[in-house]
């Protein structure tokens, strides 16, 4: 029999046991099996992510002589904790252990009281307060006493009750307050589109059964849009001047980061709605492992870009739309072996199915945001990593180095799902099976000599995209098929009897009938598209990462996971081959994050490149945003515009914004030796050519009238 393989990256390290880990690892890994054993709620468990990170780190800085306490004495969003200290009586890491334990088991418990498996969670959490020798029946908030275990308390205490104002209608269980989808929903296992009446707006979905990610069969066939409101929740790093206030039927949705509009059919950027949701069809047909098309798919080929595309009109020459993949360098030699990377050779329908498997919705649906949990633990347990902050100074503690990673972390994954979810919302935008269901239910765009004609209708592209003709097997027995669209793509699950044996391979289907890469009972996630969240959130990890341990390489250079023979996929059998998904840098990981989604025909190139923008300029302000109450200068907070210096890393320039005026720019490299130092006048945003540096970790001090600031960033 099959044997399922939970997602989780699998490189030969050492099994570290409870001992091993920092009381914060226990939690957090309490916090995961939590999240799996909920509903899949990205936008929720992002919050809860960085809301439980943040009880953690506030339990050990309110103990320390330099950094701030993010909630503790704070006032956050407008939302004030008192908080005058506390005198205790036992050590310092014993106390901050206590703290740290009470507070997360209480906001587990209150947090995940309505969770499906909450029955298990509730036993799990228990578990570890016995096993820490912690008692449970203590609930007092009386912290003035002495007592740590009662901060631990009314720090939980604090932190439920500012989740109860933050915007996300928790007390509610998130549900939406305002939000009404403009289309009828589709009947996924009826041919076609034919109700769908905006194609620019999301549709619901009827399935004869929703399973969510997390396994959970969700009452009622029609599952409403996730979260579309969730740009109203109080963020964390985000400031009040970065976002746009939009209105619709007189209902306000908050989108922070607005990218603008995405391509819209029937409009001006109608060519590029058309180019974008074919390019997912045609990608379908690369998941055919017999179709004797074999990749390199280690970093000696896939991973270094270089540049995203700046508009619409040069996202071809990123695409491959034909064959697939992106506009990867790879890497020549491992920096930190010195050596080559050794090819890995795979059929490319085995790797792209693996890809869009182990990225759907993080191991064992702890959701994108949980994913990236699980690859920071991953990294703070591979042998060669140091835990240094920002990969400088003293090495730091395991309590230490947990509480800031998984703060700095958890916040920047909640600013994502605001920013995100706050577009979804707005935008509304189509995913690709209702959009290429409606525009082949009109037609073909590309010849109006030819039958089918439709401007709004699909291009034809030869081998991949056409029209059925007279005898062709998919014509019909009294031709009631001639001149509708087929496509060359994989066949759905109408193949699959039985996941465990079954494949059901790519060939010629009637355009009516097609689906994403997914399970029946799931098909596409139930909010809009535009922009991706998993390219949101992995561009935003992937800096994070980097920047927080200095390095943009996973440790030795390689970051891996295997999918092993015939064992690893769900939604069919596979792969027929070994396959061991490589990175060599962080974003690299995030960049075959993207590509998952459009190969799984969840998301257009529309959708994805906007995110990862969005994603790099949220984790680089999340970071230093974090890095100020690590070292305790935080003056204010959500009301000033953060400044803000990207791509970090960076490779040929670096972008400033957010200063006006006259300041001064200097940069130093980690020895100390100057690499620049000028005054630059008037310019808001102003791009310094770094292309002489050599690779390293840098510190720009930026100087002017109103501000002084580091930053850190990796060349």
């Amino acid at each position: 029999m099959k044997r399922l393989i939970q997602s989780t990256l699998l490189l030969l390290l050492p099994v570290l046991t409870y001992s091993q880990h920092s009381v914060a690892r226990q939690w957090n890994e309490i916090l995961l099996e939590s999240i799996r054993n909920d509903f899949a709620r990205p936008t929720v468990h992002a919050r809860n992510l960085f809301h439980i990170s943040a009880a953690m780190y506030d339990s050990w800085a309110v103990l320390d002589d330099t950094a701030l306490p993010y909630f503790l004495g704070r006032t956050i969003n407008g939302f004030h904790i008192p908080f005058e200290g506390i005198e205790y009586e036992v050590s310092k890491q014993v106390a901050r252990e206590e703290i740290l334990s009470y507070a997360c088991y209480r906001l587990i418990r209150h947090r995940f009281s309505q969770s499906p498996g909450a029955e298990k969670i509730y036993f799990k959490a228990d578990s570890l307060m016995d096993r820490l020798g912690y008692d449970k029946t203590n609930i007092s908030f009386d912290y003035e006493g002495g007592s740590p275990a009662e901060l631990g308390n009314y720090l939980a205490k604090s932190i439920i009750e500012y989740g109860l104002q933050d915007g996300s209608n928790e007390q509610n269980s998130y549900a939406n307050l305002y939000y009404e989808p403009v289309n009828p929903p589709l009947v996924v296992d009826d041919p076609g589109n034919p109700n769908m009446e905006k194609p620019n707006r999301w549709q619901p979905l009827t399935l004869e059964t929703f399973i969510d990610q997390s396994g959970n069969e969700i009452p009622g066939s029609t599952p409403p849009f996730l979260s579309p409101e969730w740009g109203n929740v109080d963020p964390f790093s985000l400031s009040d001047d970065q976002y746009t206030s939009h209105s619709r039927n007189s209902n306000e949705f908050k989108v922070y980061l607005d990218p603008g509009d995405p391509p819209y059919l029937g409009q001006s950027s109608g060519e590029y709605y058309k180019w974008g949701f074919s390019l997912v069809s045609i990608w379908s047909s690369h998941l055919d492992p017999s179709d004797g098309v074999m990749w390199d798919i280690s970093p000696k080929s896939i991973g270094n870009i270089s540049t995203l595309p700046e508009s619409f009109e040069t996202y071809s020459d990123f695409y491959d739309l034909i064959d697939g993949g992106d506009a990867s360098q790879g890497h020549s030699t491992n920096p930190i072996t010195g050596q080559p990377y050794e090819e890995q050779i795979v059929p490319r329908g085995d790797y792209t199915r693996v890809l869009a498997e182990f990225w759907a919705d993080g191991p064992s649906s702890e959701t994108p945001p949980g994913h990236w949990f699980t690859i920071l633990n991953y990294v703070n347990d591979h042998p060669l990593h140091v835990r240094k902050i920002g990969g400088q100074g003293e090495i730091v503690s395991k309590l230490e180095w947990d509480v800031k990673s998984y703060f700095l972390l958890g916040g920047t994954m909640h600013d994502v799902a605001v920013t995100s979810w706050g577009i979804k919302g707005w935008y509304d935008y189509v995913r690709p099976i209702s959009a290429i269901r409606y525009m082949c239910d009109k037609g073909q765009s590309t010849d109006d000599a030819l039958p089918n004609y439709s401007e709004i209708g699909i291009p034809l592209v030869e081998g991949l995209i056409e029209l059925v003709e007279e005898g062709d097997e998919l014509a019909g027995d009294e031709n009631e098929n001639v001149n509708k669209i087929k496509l060359y793509a994989w066949r759905g699950p109408d193949y699959i009897s039985d996941p465990e044996v079954d494949e059901a391979g790519v060939g010629w289907i009637l355009a009516e009938n097609w689906w994403p890469y997914q399970r029946p009972s799931f098909v596409t996630p139930p909010f809009a598209g535009f922009v991706s969240g998993h390219s949101t959130y992995s561009q935003a990890a992937a800096n994070v990462l980097s920047l927080l341990t200095g390095s943009e390489y996973f440790p030795g250079g390689l970051g891996e996971f295997e999918a092993p023979q015939n064992e690893f996929l769900v939604f069919e059998e596979g792969p027929s081959v070994d396959v061991v998904l490589q990175w060599a840098t962080y974003k690299d990981a995030a960049d075959q994050c993207s590509l998952s989604r459009i190969w799984g025909g969840i998301h257009p190139p529309a959708d994805d490149i906007p995110g990862r923008k969005i994603g790099k300029l949220i984790g680089v302000q999340s970071y230093e945003f974090a890095s100020n109450y690590f070292d305790g200068i935080v003056t204010s907070t959500n009301s000033e515009k953060p400044i803000l210096i990207y791509p970090n890393p960076a490779r040929d320039y670096i972008n400033i914004e957010g200063i006006g005026s006259e300041y001064s720019i200097r940069i130093y490299d980690i020895n100390g030796n100057i690499h620049f130092d000028s005054t630059v006048k008037n310019e808001l945003n102003y791009r310094l050519n770094i292309e002489t540096f050599p690779q390293g970790v840098y510190l720009m001090q930026i100087i002017s009238p109103s501000t002084q600031k580091v930053f850190r960033f990796i060349k």
